[in-house]
């Protein structure tokens, strides 16, 4: 049913946390379902040098969660337009068809962090 690396995810969470000040967190729910991501990324210089997550919900979207940190570590604030729900499938060697709604989560997650960034591109 699942991919050995989305398991992987599940299993062995990356950056599953939380991050201090001055780091800007965001918090989004799929209200079908009631799974709920919040991010929270510490950017310099443009680039997102910490992130961690924190999922509350089903195998999937603790797996997609993780996933979304490895993706966000390291990327310039003006890619994360490029962070959607297909490549959080595909960094999970894609989702059956009743999880989808996992990757969509991620995604959200990814542009409610962009939005609150406001396109600062330094947080001291």
């Amino acid at each position: 049913m699942y991919s050995a690396r989305l398991l992987d995810h599940f299993q062995r969470p990356r950056n599953a946390g939380g991050l201090p000040p001055p780091a800007v967190q965001v918090r989004v729910e799929n209200p079908a379902c009631g799974d709920i991501l919040t991010l929270a990324a510490r950017v310099e210089n443009g680039r997102i040098v910490a992130v961690r997550y924190r999922t509350r919900g089903c195998t999937a979207s603790i797996a997609a969660g993780s996933a979304l940190t490895e993706l966000l570590h390291g990327a310039a604030v003006g890619a994360l337009p490029a962070i959607d729900a297909a490549a959080v499938e595909a960094a999970l060697d894609g989702l059956p068809n009743e999880s989808k709604h996992a990757a969509r989560l991620a995604a959200d997650g990814a542009r409610a962090l962009q939005a609150k960034l406001g396109g600062r591109s330094l947080l001291a």
